[in-house]
């Protein structure tokens, strides 16, 4: 009875991790919604904290409010709501399905290991609770890192070529934002991180924020030294009134550098890290191959004797 128990809040949790991942990412983004949302949000902040942590907002609501009551918790929701906005998810409800998904996660991994160690020793079960604590808490935790490092990776990698894009419009003679909206409409289907990006400092611009802040978001939802210097560059045009498409196209050309010189690195380190698994897994097959025929040779002719062959 116990272990049919188990295995059914096990399906439960399992259908709650997937349910919780298909809502996390399932939905695309709307800038100018999800702006209007923080504006809103910010607008009715009570104590340091919005109307998405308040009960009666919905079971989403009530579920972050109730998590946030615990003080540890609480800085540990505001530290995953930044890592999901630098991750690309800005969904309103994305910190509570993540929360959820991740205590799921944490008492799935937690119970099983209890309960595979149900009749060993005391050492065993604290082993696996320490175990099922690690695992619980550090693997969601690292998953969301390597969203955030692959996100920036995305914007880094597609910002010279937008960069150039956009130096490209604003000689046509179209104003700031405008020229923004048509790059991030031209590069929709070729870098969707980066056309999100800049629809949504235009759509905070159209709202009524100054640029100087919307570019100071950016800044902060992206975490990049190469779109903070970009959105400095275009904040001291504005407001000296310098050439900005040139500037952009000698910043294009020094990011391409750049991204040269980074993939130069990573090809400069593959040697290192291919040295691992060379050691451990072509090594020992090779040495299999070409050790183990004269070995065995070598013990046929000690088990017939060392003396000549008739």
């Amino acid at each position: 009875m116990n272990a049919l128990t188990y295995f059914v809040l096990l399906f439960g949790a399992l259908a709650a991790l997937g349910w919780s991942a298909s809502e996390l990412f399932g939905k695309r983004e709307d800038a100018l919604g999800a702006r209007l949302d923080d504006l809103q949000a910010n607008a009715l902040a009570i104590s340091g904290r919005t109307t998405r942590r308040r009960v009666g907002n919905g079971l989403l609501d009530t579920f972050l409010y109730i998590v946030g009551l615990i003080p540890s918790l609480d800085s540990w929701l505001d530290d995953t709501e930044r890592e999901l906005a630098q991750a690309g998810i800005r969904k309103k409800e994305s910190l509570a399905i993540y929360a959820m998904f991740h205590i799921a996660f944490f008492l799935t991994i937690f119970g099983g290991l209890m309960w595979v160690t149900r009749d060993g020793d005391f050492s065993q079960k604290l082993a696996a609770g320490v175990a099922g604590v690690l695992l619980g808490a550090l693997l969601p935790a690292q998953v969301l890192h390597r969203l955030v490092r692959a996100y920036r990776r995305k914007l880094q990698e597609a910002l010279p070529d937008t960069i150039d894009l956009l130096g490209i419009v604003l000689g046509t003679g179209l104003a700031l934002d405008q020229a923004m909206l048509r790059v991030s409409e031209e590069m929709q289907y070729i870098y969707p991180e980066l056309a999100s990006e800049l629809a949504t400092v235009v759509m905070q611009v159209r709202a009524g924020q100054e640029r100087s802040k919307a570019f100071d978001q950016l800044v902060k939802r992206t975490g990049i030294e190469d779109i903070k210097s970009l959105a400095a560059m275009i904040i001291q045009s504005e407001r000296f009134g310098t050439s900005l498409s040139q500037a952009l196209k000698v910043y294009a050309d020094a990011l391409r550098e750049r991204r040269r010189l980074r993939a130069e690195a990573a090809v400069a380190k593959a040697g290192i890290k291919m040295l691992f698994p060379v050691v451990l897994f072509i090594l020992p097959a090779l040495f299999v191959v070409t050790l183990v025929p004269g070995m065995l040779s070598v013990l046929k002719d000690l088990r017939n004797g060392l003396g000549p062959r008739p």
